[in-house]
């Protein structure tokens, strides 16, 4: 029968290229009994749970782990973020990850996953914008240190300009307090996007922020194809899209609801807040905001590594 499983299998079987031995079927058990029926054998899919096993098939899921390109500099990169975090942390410093979470739309439609119901949930068959009522961006800062999350819901679009708001709101609300006379901070990014590494926005208004609040702002960007090692890309984000599995979400105020309730056994708190200011795209800035920026850029891997350090007799913003 070994044989005859082998063949039944051997047309719906693909291989990874990349790592010799690891195959896997598109066909369910039902399926494959169904076929071994035809080949002369009267088995039950408990039988083919059994051949499955001792030949190496198990149930698994397709991770997003492998990285579509190459970085030259990703080792040295990732030693010194090492190296950064464990000076800060061990200095009682503020270390926050952030990124933006992909957008939500709001309006009957269906999501992945499942959730108890009295009645079957009846969505749209198809993601037309036309019921949309609305989008939610979600932009994540998650606090190194304290195993805290701080989600900042916006309503239009993913700008450098969303991202120093949320950075502000974390900070005028949460950080002043937690971390009351800190005089610098460490905040990890990708290297791409609203706040991608290249962006000149971005760290122009970094340096808002860094004169506003006082503090030199240590950036460090994760490497080209690396953002899944951003630590609130698995430390915060699945735990939000876990709460919003299954359901509708009919507005800003739902999406709020939901996202503060994401927990963990390890003592993971989120706090959630709406961010409801309109968003331009496309803005830029004169080429001689440049020469005003107070940056100082490592010598080592300078496009990923620099600080932001406050403008000297500038009044900065505190919540007491």
């Amino acid at each position: 029968m070994i044989n005859a499983f082998h063949v039944v299998v051997e047309t719906h079987t693909a291989g990874d290229p990349m790592r010799e031995g690891v195959q896997w079927t598109d066909l369910t058990r039902s399926e494959i009994a169904a076929a071994l029926g035809h080949e002369g054998f009267a088995v039950s899919t408990t039988t083919v749970d059994r051949l499955l096993d001792e030949l190496g098939f198990g149930l698994r899921k397709p991770r997003k782990v492998k990285t579509m390109g190459e970085c030259a500099d990703r080792d040295a990169q990732f030693k010194k973020i090492g190296a950064l975090k464990a000076r800060y942390l061990n200095a009682g410093l503020p270390v926050v990850s952030l990124d933006t979470k992909k957008r939500e739309i709001l309006g009957d439609y269906v999501r992945p996953g499942r959730v108890f119901s009295t009645a079957p949930l009846r969505g749209w068959d198809h993601d037309f914008p036309q019921q949309r009522l609305g989008v939610v961006i979600p932009h994540g800062i998650y606090d190194l240190g304290r195993h805290e999350g701080y989600v900042h819901l916006g309503v239009s679009h993913d700008t450098a300009d969303f991202v120093i708001d949320s950075m502000f709101h974390w900070w005028n609300h949460h950080g002043v307090r937690q971390y009351r006379g800190a005089e610098e901070m460490l905040a990890l990014f990708d290297s791409g996007g609203s706040s991608g590494c290249r962006a000149v926005r971005f760290k122009n208004q970094l340096q808002c922020f860094a004169d506003l609040t006082g503090l030199a702002v240590r950036v460090a960007h994760y490497p080209t194809h690396c953002s899944k090692y951003n630590p609130v890309e698995h430390r915060l984000f699945p735990h939000l899209t876990r709460v919003c599995q299954g359901v509708f979400l009919d507005s800003v105020e739902m999406v709020k609801s939901l996202m503060q309730k994401a927990s963990t056994r390890t003592g993971l708190c989120v706090f959630v807040d709406i961010l409801d200011r309109l968003y331009e795209t496309g803005q830029k800035l004169p080429t001689f905001i440049r020469d005003t920026l107070r940056i100082r850029f490592d010598r080592l891997l300078p496009l990923w590594n620099y600080v932001l350090l406050p403008t000297p007799d500038v009044e900065y913003w505190e919540v007491i």
